[in-house]
């Protein structure tokens, strides 16, 4: 799993940004913090993007982390407990 999270300037090149990480599997879990639970190849392919297609957009102070986190690893408190888990609603 990879989590994404970044700080760029131009709303215009942010709302490309966090277009792309959805097309690819991402899940938003904070405005600027994407969760990607895809295959290695996907992820890979979303890394050569950011590289090859925003980078050299971004300004002095854009920044984007990848971190590439073990799922069994990840501690969540607060609502993100309940993100993973099915819902059952009643009538």
């Amino acid at each position: 799993m990879l989590v994404v999270s970044y700080d760029i300037s131009s709303n215009k090149l942010k709302t490309h940004f966090a277009k792309m990480l959805s097309k690819h599997g991402g899940v938003r879990l904070q405005y600027s913090v994407f969760e990607i639970n895809n295959s290695k190849r996907i992820q890979d392919i979303l890394k050569i993007k950011i590289e090859s297609i925003f980078a050299k957009e971004f300004d002095g102070g854009d920044s984007v982390f990848i971190f590439d986190t073990d799922l069994s690893k990840a501690i969540k408190y607060g609502n993100a407990i309940h993100r993973d888990q099915e819902l059952i609603f009643f009538d």
